[in-house]
């Protein structure tokens, strides 16, 4: 997903170009700009993230004879009941690298843990592969898992969370 000072930057080189309109598509998300040399119009951003927060960025320049017009659309739509989930008394387990995220040590073995599965602050949840090593990520916190947030063999960006653990 593009992040927002990316987009900034497309929106600017795009009003400074000479292309009316402008389409880009990556791994379910759309971006598509057009001109609109007519009238002035500030250009809104949305952005879907994981959290499922609406980020609106402001117009760059108000005062250009043409304004940008963005839509943003993801084609994965954002689980409905994650945004009713009172998730304020769990741990997230985030992904400490960019990488690759392994359940399991082996594609024929079982996963490191599953939904309910009681943990240890010193228990092995998963692998995150970058640049060849694999690294074993570790829960942090004794607990429960809660909720998996992310599907095996998914790129995953620092950060961004893996695990919710209801802690002990």
């Amino acid at each position: 997903m593009l992040k927002v000072q990316e987009i900034r930057e497309l929106i600017k080189l795009v009003d400074q170009s000479n292309i009316d309109e402008f389409v880009y598509e990556h791994e379910g998300t759309k971006v598509e700009m057009k001109k609109n040399v007519t009238a002035i119009q500030p250009a809104a951003v949305p952005v879907v993230q994981p959290q499922a927060q609406a980020v609106v960025a402001p117009p760059e320049q108000p005062q250009k004879t043409a304004a940008v017009q963005m839509e943003v659309q993801k084609v994965e739509q954002v689980n409905e009941k994650n945004e009713d989930k009172d998730t304020s008394n769990l741990h997230q387990v985030v992904s400490p690298m960019v990488g690759t995220f392994y359940q399991s040590s082996s594609p024929d073995a079982d996963a490191y843990v599953k939904v309910g599965s009681k943990i240890t602050k010193d228990s092995i949840l998963c692998i995150v592969e970058a640049m060849k090593l694999f690294n074993e990520i570790e829960a942090e916190v004794d607990g429960e898992i809660v909720e998996i947030l992310v599907k095996d063999g998914q790129l995953v960006e620092y950060g961004q969370p893996l695990f919710l653990v209801k802690p002990e």
